[in-house]
């Protein structure tokens, strides 16, 4: 079967959520290829993994491909790189993001590494799923460390906004030869459905999606925080205002053209996301487009993230950007050189 290369994907399907669209996508990897195999926590019937991701997978495919692990990222991400020198493709699930700390190791010194190593004679096909816990699981589950891993050569990290990117980037990232970081938002996972493409439909890796085009001012942004990208737009149209939204999707590989040729066709951007403000992917952004386009900016890049502080368990202490402050963000960067 030949896999259909979408940038964006548009093919009727039926409805999913974040969950049932991570689903599709692995069980048609599966069905595609004998040598995806899965590993991780209570993964297997009847639990089908914390998020409910591969439910249904183990009575369809067996306990041997489908494979529930102790509760050992170590060992997890060890038998998933050991498993990929021996020809399998496999996918493992580490519960929620904090925890690859726990297997960076393997993640960063051997995954990562041992094709540039071995002069190319040994890919690590890999792919990690893991869950940002958005707020609601306090300081040790909720952690957006998205740039740690941005940070490391020969690892590939995205991070879908929505259903139908979720499916077209896990099945890209299943059958890419580097190890892979699939990042989800849990806040995503509970939320509407959206139809999702049936069938083996894939979005590239590094390919950026202009989801709103816009003459103003640039948006980037990624997962969880491109919806209020995009309502904040739709609200300060209303005032005449417009705002180009960009969802990232691939961190690394990053499109830089998309970035570089939006903002310099708008003449201002702003960097959207849940990762700390300090050190955060938008600091690389930023610095990619002044580095780029120094003099042709109207106003330095903004960059709008979370305080450089452990996420509080109370949700009432707002510490991501909201529709409210991104709007204010926007239009402050839009009105301060009309006001010139």
């Amino acid at each position: 079967m030949t896999a259909l290369v979408s940038d964006s994907p548009q093919q009727a399907g039926q409805s999913l959520t974040m969950s049932g669209a991570l689903n599709a996508a692995l069980e048609c990897a599966m069905g595609l290829d004998p040598k995806v195999i899965c590993l991780g926590e209570d993964i297997a019937e009847p639990i089908g993994g914390v998020f409910k991701t591969m439910k249904g997978l183990s009575a369809k495919y067996g306990a041997d491909r489908v494979r529930a692990t102790p509760i050992s990222e170590q060992a997890i991400l060890g038998a998933a790189i050991g498993a990929s020198l021996g020809g399998y493709r496999p996918v493992a699930e580490i519960m929620f993001f904090d925890f690859t700390m726990v297997c960076a190791d393997q993640l960063a010194n051997h995954a990562a590494k041992l094709r540039y190593m071995s002069g190319g004679q040994t890919p690590v096909p890999i792919t990690v799923c893991t869950t940002i816990g958005s707020g609601r699981f306090g300081a040790q589950h909720t952690q957006s460390i998205e740039a740690w891993f941005m940070h490391i050569p020969g690892l590939k990290v995205v991070m879908p906004s929505n259903p139908a990117d979720a499916k077209g980037l896990l099945l890209s990232c299943i059958f890419d030869d580097d190890p892979c970081l699939m990042i989800q938002h849990s806040g995503l996972l509970f939320g509407k459905k959206q139809p999702v493409p049936d069938g083996d439909v894939r979005i590239p890796l590094g390919a950026a999606s202009v989801v709103r085009p816009g003459s103003e001012v640039s948006v980037i942004s990624y997962g969880a925080f491109v919806q209020p990208c995009l309502d904040a737009a739709e609200e300060l149209a209303t005032e005449g205002i417009s705002v180009e939204v960009i969802d990232l999707r691939s961190l690394s590989p990053l499109d830089r053209e998309t970035l570089v040729e939006s903002a310099a066709r708008t003449g201002r951007a702003a960097v959207v996301h849940g990762a700390t403000t300090f050190c955060g992917p938008g600091a690389e952004i930023a610095a990619l487009l002044q580095e780029e386009l120094h003099g042709r900016l109207s106003t330095p890049v903004r960059r709008l993230g979370a305080p450089y502080a452990p996420i509080p368990f109370a949700t009432e202490l707002e510490v991501f950007p909201t529709t409210a402050r991104i709007r204010e963000e926007l239009r402050a960067l839009v009105q301060g050189r009309r006001d010139d």
